[in-house]
């Protein structure tokens, strides 16, 4: 089973494609887009295990001046979203970087 483990340089080109990804929805397309909702389950990887971030159901568009926003309605996985957005409804492009500390984003 230990052929099956995953060598650091592939977890590597993981994370780094997921950074990468994410570097595009929050900066560098036409508009910036937070996901909300990122998680494992919502990173595949292809044949060649380069990651593709995936369902946008709960991703929101903002204007290219626009960080953030407040909404009334909290959505998403709650073990996953950050604090703020959780007791506040308030997110951000920071909201899609969040880490609890135990490994979830």
């Amino acid at each position: 089973m230990r052929s099956m483990l995953l060598d650091w340089p592939k977890r590597f080109h993981i994370i780094n494609g997921i950074a990468r990804g994410l570097l595009y929805l929050h900066q560098d397309s036409r508009l910036r887009i937070i996901h909300r909702d990122l998680k494992a389950s919502n990173i595949l990887l292809d044949s060649n295990m380069d990651p593709k971030i995936s369902d946008f159901g709960l991703a929101r568009c903002f204007a290219e001046s626009q960080t953030g926003a407040n909404t009334n309605r909290v959505v998403g996985t709650y073990g996953y979203m950050s604090p703020e957005y959780a007791v506040d409804g308030l997110f951000s492009v920071k909201s899609d970087l969040w880490c609890d500390g135990a490994g979830n984003s």
